[in-house]
């Protein structure tokens, strides 16, 4: 073994995966690890796991087999499997993997250094899935001036009480609990002073967020939350932040009180992904959605009316157990009526422990497909619609990093987001156009799924050159799946 434990972390799933993995990363640093370039040099590995679906597992028995050679040129190595499988299967990943050592749950990641640890002395393979439930732990990111991405995440809670039936968060991420709101303040304070200008708050159901230090929310309505004073503080409180996100609200909790913040508050992006699910008021009953097709509707376009150019995305299920083909041509008419620019739609399958299990999977393979294909017609029509409306409009574009487009022709482009959610690529005028830097666009061309653009005279002129400035590292990660289970 080296003089210091080396570990790799590979990631699988939504943002809070993500998120995770990196917290995991601090805690290992922070106890003297360092990262090894390569799985021969590890003396740990942590395949970091997500089970909302189903072929999230699938590739995770994948992987865990591809180590099994491995582990077995080198004894010594820890094998670790973390994240929600972890919390979902425990003991039985251990009687099903020989060559495993560690199962450690997502409230479990502060423990992960001394269990290792401990591996590695020779103690027998070990699961440590314990909810923090009496005293919630959230561990805070410790960024690096010169090292923050342009991007970060910030967990507000965590954990889910809606209980819908198709859905295994509640089993394997437990209860909600939520942080303290000066907690989540000071570490996006932490951020930005590091160099991050764009902030995305994390939560299986976001905008329930209620602080712990406060009293509940003076609201007649039983829906109402904090998180839009959350908002209002974070935009008041911490002045650096250019943008600000979120993912995945519930549409219980898009109340009057946050589509107002997003009127009022200046840097909240025009764009929320608001999960429905179906378009079904029968099917939305039987997955325990809690609001009715109606309901979404009404707070669909109370958000969308918060600013001119806001634009909204979603989460689809279809082929869910019963949906007829009436069903289905209602989830189409909703995705029309709504007008969402975007989606992230999957088959129904079924996950072990929800509710939804006692319901006969009925809808065949094919007919799921079919559905799916349809749905993403649809959707991707309007998204090719929407796109090419904003050719020849400018945008302010937050560069997150380089672009691939360009790169056949041996020209240098980078990309970034619009304050909606658009990704614009944009061509490199003599290097100057810096990551971290927002700048207008003038966007030329649309694509199928981006757009592309130039940078205006005016914002190129008061551009600095690039020795003139700290450049922020080129770290993205938009481009993963949403958290998929408000």
């Amino acid at each position: 073994m080296a003089s210091s434990p080396s570990y790799l972390i590979h990631t699988f799933g939504c943002q809070m995966n993500a998120h995770d993995s990196d917290r995991m990363e601090e805690v290992l640093r922070a106890n003297g690890w360092s990262q090894a370039t390569s799985g021969e040099e590890a003396d740990l590995i942590v395949l970091n796991t997500c089970s909302v679906r189903e072929k999230a597992e699938q590739k995770l028995r994948s992987e865990v087999g591809k180590l099994a050679p491995l582990k077995a040129k080198n004894p010594g190595l820890v094998l670790a499997v973390a994240g929600c499988v972890a919390q979902q299967e425990g003991e039985k990943l251990l009687s099903r993997v020989s060559h495993l050592d560690l199962v450690i749950g997502p409230d479990n990641i502060v423990e992960l250094p001394a269990l290792a640890l401990e591996q590695m002395a020779g103690a027998p393979p070990r699961t440590r899935t314990v909810f923090d439930l009496d005293a919630p732990r959230f561990l805070a990111a410790a960024p690096r001036e010169g090292e923050a991405p342009v991007s970060a995440y910030v967990t507000t809670m965590k954990g889910c009480d809606e209980r819908c039936s198709f859905c295994i968060v509640p089993y394997t991420r437990g209860p909600e609990r939520y942080r303290p709101s000066d907690e989540i303040i000071a570490e996006i304070g932490r951020w930005v002073s590091a160099g991050t200008r764009e902030i995305t708050l994390l939560g299986q159901t976001v905008d329930s967020f209620r602080d712990p230090a406060l009293p509940p929310p003076a609201s007649d309505d039983p829906d109402e939350s904090q998180f839009p004073m959350l908002l209002r503080r974070i935009a008041s409180e911490v002045p650096g932040l250019l943008r600000l996100r979120y993912t995945s609200p519930h549409p219980r909790h898009a109340t009057v009180a946050l589509a107002r913040a997003h009127a009022e508050v200046e840097i909240l992006a025009h764009h929320v992904h608001l999960p429905v699910q179906s378009g079904s008021d029968r099917i939305l009953k039987r997955m325990i959605r809690r609001y009715n097709r109606a309901e979404y509707t009404e707070r669909a376009r109370r958000l969308l009316a918060a600013q001119p150019d806001m634009t909204m995305s979603t989460d689809i299920i279809v082929g869910f157990p019963g949906e007829t083909d009436a069903d289905f041509e209602a989830t189409l008419e909703l995705v029309r009526d709504v007008g969402f620019t975007g989606a992230f739609a999957f088959k129904y399958s079924q996950r072990p422990f929800t509710p939804a299990l006692k319901l006969p999977d009925d809808v065949a393979e094919s007919l799921k497909s079919e559905r799916l294909a349809r749905l993403f017609e649809v959707v991707e029509g309007q998204t090719r619609e929407h796109l090419a409306k904003l050719v020849g409009t400018t945008q302010r574009v937050l560069v997150e990093g380089t672009s691939k487009a360009g790169a056949k022709e041996g020209r240098a482009f980078v990309e970034g987001r619009t304050v909606r959610n658009e990704i614009v690529h944009i061509e490199q005028p003599e290097g100057r156009v810096a990551v971290g830097e927002m700048v207008e666009v003038e966007i030329t061309r649309a694509y199928k799924h981006s757009l592309f653009g130039g940078v205006t005279a005016s914002a190129l002129e008061a551009l600095p050159r690039p020795n003139e400035r700290r450049v922020a590292p080129d770290k993205r990660r938009h481009k993963l799946p949403l958290l998929g289970t408000a």
